[in-house]
């Protein structure tokens, strides 16, 4: 159920990447709030299910080896790099943001992001229909 919701997921979003347009020279009316940004950064997070089959998968099963004061390090370690991890998204794409004005960039990104998508979806799906 996880890989065929993974499947769909990847498909889904692959298409809506692929069909967004970035607005040129963006104004702050027309941004999400905090609140807005957030409740969306919550929605993608916790309803993708690649991601939660990381968290279990491998997240997860890497922590059994350890026990104790290894495994509360082995936590902080996730937790930090998750942290730097998508703080470092979040700058980066503020810098990508002043030096693509245009949004012509944006877009060859968009849809370089889209076909990544579609073929982690295509790997699931062979794995899915295979069995």
């Amino acid at each position: 159920v996880m890989m065929a919701g993974g499947f769909l997921f990847l498909l889904y979003m692959g298409w809506v990447t692929w069909n967004s347009r970035p607005k040129e020279n963006q104004t702050e009316k027309n941004r999400f709030t905090a609140k807005k940004q957030a409740a969306f950064a919550a929605a993608v997070s916790l309803l993708n299910p690649h991601a939660i089959l990381d968290t279990i998968g491998v997240i997860g099963t890497s922590s059994l080896q350890y026990s104790g004061l290894e495994k509360w390090l082995f936590m902080a370690g996730c937790i930090a790099v998750s942290w730097i991890w998508f703080i470092s998204l979040a700058i980066a794409g503020r810098l990508f943001q002043s030096i693509d004005t245009s949004g012509r960039l944006m877009l060859i990104v968009n849809k370089c992001s889209a076909v990544v998508m579609w073929a982690a979806a295509g790997y699931f799906g062979a794995l899915l229909f295979s069995n």
